[in-house]
């Protein structure tokens, strides 16, 4: 949610600036804008409401901001409407529209998050003589800093300081100030921001993918801690003033995964990419035939000694919970509970202390997962994130971490980062089984192997993908579709429902399909489309009655169904079969069609499929 992207270096900033917006696109945003101060210290700033052409339109693709140095920004409206008054950059001075220089501020900023406390700091600037021409807390933020730069006669790292010590909520900050020409100023709390620098240019951002073209040399700034960037320049400061040291990273993403390599949408390159993304982040945790997660600090002991398990996440990661509490249950014998991480931290929870919290995100930066995870680790529960960005949030403030190996994903709808998750998890699960004594070694050789061949079989329905085309322009114009499944096919009916319709637009729901008699059933008539998921042997039966039953009242039958259970095909008006594997593992490549059908509709009606209407690709804030 919100993206910021900062420059300051030798060549023209809004052509840097503009392109680090358009890869933050997928965030998320409703309106943006540029501020870029010219070679003679005057400050520019242009905003648009919509797209990040339209930015473009009014900025002359840039070359009406000319100057070295500047900030960018996508704005997710949380407080005030949409429109340009409210969009970034603020400024602690008066803001006209029909201008685009900006001569009596001396702090323009950019900011992503939300400030809790924004009423008493305005009304304390008000006291001060302060006016405000927009609604957001942002320019609050801004002006609070401008009164502490001018009362105290200080520097932008002691305003800066002076702030967050003020200031309640979560942001991620950049600044320019007036008399401090060809430099930006940074902090952070809770929402990301990362720093770049190369030889002769620093670079901030929301994420690295606006970063990868230029360095892979980051850093990740601390919460409660400024930054201040020159060209070729990055210091780091304390709550106190004090410079710190901060240890890069390198990113070793290859730059080419955040480009779309030839394929109409992200979304469907990132399909396509499953089956290396599922191959790599197995190879990381399979060696020589055996699995190890000693580098994540999960030991034998530590395994034996866990009584239990909470699945804590979001969205996407949160369906990869409810899989993985069937799997472990059934595989490793260990009681397992999934919680929204919105609920787990405003819940009284029984822990013992003997659990394991995992908290999963794609980002490393979901705001309530965070904030999950730092609940667990104040009642001294041991944690353990599995997260696809190195160095992020989760990552660093886990007891323990597995990361996914799926790079760069740009499209909001999440494919590879969540089979990249299960994988985890399924691979988590079978060493759990084998050191806790519930499988043999035989069986744990056996379990191995099956995982081992997921990526092929992965590829293999995705080269069969002719019959999902079909079943998608059939539905593209439907008004309602179920997805139901039982036991671990319910967890893959609620991730295919949500894919249906953040993309599509489609109302769809998932039920576990037991309970569709229990009033969902009303909703089906004539020409419903209800999903099947039937991968389970044991369920089969069950499941086809279900659908039975809806056919029964018009609907319209499609499934999903593993090899073993072929037979069914005669149950149903559409069928893809997808190969066989250990049943623990077939919602890997369950999921997968069910990818491609979203995707196929709503490439059907003509809708922007990497970026859904009010979706972000990083809830960030609360």
């Amino acid at each position: 949610m919100c993206g910021i992207v900062g420059f300051t270096g030798r060549q023209e900033a809004a052509a840097v600036l503009l392109e680090g917006l358009t890869r933050l696109e997928y965030r998320g945003y409703d309106s943006a804008g540029l501020a870029v101060r010219d070679h003679g210290g005057t400050v520019r700033v242009v905003k648009a409401t919509g797209k990040i052409k339209n930015l473009k339109e009014k900025a002359d693709n840039g070359r009406s901001l000319p100057g070295c140095c500047g900030l960018g920004h996508t704005r997710w409206a949380t407080h005030g409407a949409p429109n340009e008054i409210n969009a970034h950059p603020h400024i602690s001075g008066e803001f006209n529209p029909v201008s685009t220089e900006v001569t009596d501020s001396a702090v323009v900023g950019v900011h992503n998050g939300i400030i809790e406390n924004y009423k008493e700091l305005k009304n304390k600037l008000l006291r001060h003589g302060y006016e405000f021409y927009s609604d957001t807390d942002t320019e609050i933020v801004i002006k609070l800093v401008d009164y502490y730069y001018h009362k105290y006669k200080i520097g932008p790292i002691d305003a800066i300081n002076r702030m967050m010590v003020r200031v309640r909520g979560s942001y991620a900050l950049a600044l320019m100030f007036r008399d401090y020409p060809g430099e930006i100023y940074a902090a952070r709390k809770d929402s990301p921001l990362i720093i770049g620098a190369s030889e002769e240019e620093a670079f901030l951002a929301s994420d690295v993918t606006p970063i990868l073209r230029y360095t892979r040399t980051v850093y990740y700034i601390e919460n409660q801690q400024a930054a201040r960037l020159l060209p070729g320049e990055v210091h780091f400061y304390d709550l106190n003033g004090d410079e710190t040291d901060l240890t890069p990273s390198v990113i070793t993403w290859d730059a080419q995964a955040a480009e779309k390599g030839g394929y109409e949408h992200f979304m469907l390159k990132e399909i396509h990419e499953q089956p290396r993304a599922v191959m790599d982040t197995l190879h990381a945790l399979v060696k020589e035939g055996e699995i190890n997660l000693s580098e994540a600090g999960l030991t034998d002991p530590v395994i034996r000694k866990i009584s239990s398990i909470y699945v804590v996440a979001c969205g996407s990661a949160w369906h990869v919970g409810e899989a993985a509490q069937y799997v472990l249950e059934d595989l490793a014998g260990i009681p397992v509970r999934v919680e929204l991480a919105s609920e787990f931290r405003y819940r009284r929870l029984l822990l013992n202390p003997d659990s394991l919290v995992i908290i999963i995100s794609q980002s490393g930066e979901t705001a309530d997962s965070l904030e999950a995870l730092r609940i667990a680790k104040a009642r001294g529960i041991k944690t353990l994130g599995i997260v696809n960005v190195r160095d992020s949030t989760i990552a660093r403030e886990a007891d323990a971490v597995l990361y996914t190996q799926a790079g760069p994903e740009i499209s909001v709808a999440t494919t590879k980062a969540f089979t990249a998750q299960l994988a985890v998890i399924y691979a988590m699960t079978v060493h759990f089984a084998y050191v806790r004594g519930s499988i043999d070694i035989r069986q744990y050789s056996g379990l191995i192997a099956e995982l081992t061949e997921l990526p092929d079989k992965i590829k293999g329905i995705l080269e069969n993908k002719n019959a999902i085309q079909w079943l998608a322009s059939k539905y593209a114009h439907a008004h309602d579709a179920f997805f139901i499944g039982r036991g671990p096919d319910y967890a893959i009916s609620m991730e295919g429902s949500l894919k249906m319709k953040e993309i599509s637009y489609i109302h769809s729901e998932a039920y576990a399909a037991g309970e569709l008699k229990h009033g969902t059933i009303s909703l089906v008539e004539d020409n419903t489309l209800v999903v099947g998921v039937l991968t389970q042997a044991s369920l089969v039966e069950k499941t086809v009655s279900n659908l039975k039953e809806c056919k029964a009242r018009g609907a319209y039958l499609a499934g999903i169904i593993s090899h073993k259970n072929i037979a069914v095909k005669n149950e149903l008006d559409f069928s893809l079969v997808i190969p066989d594997t250990d049943e623990h593992f077939s919602g890997i490549l369950a999921v997968v069609p069910l990818q491609l059908l979203g995707y196929y509709i709503s490439v059907s009606k003509g809708l922007d499929v990497d970026k859904p209407r009010n979706l972000a690709k990083s809830v960030t804030v609360e």
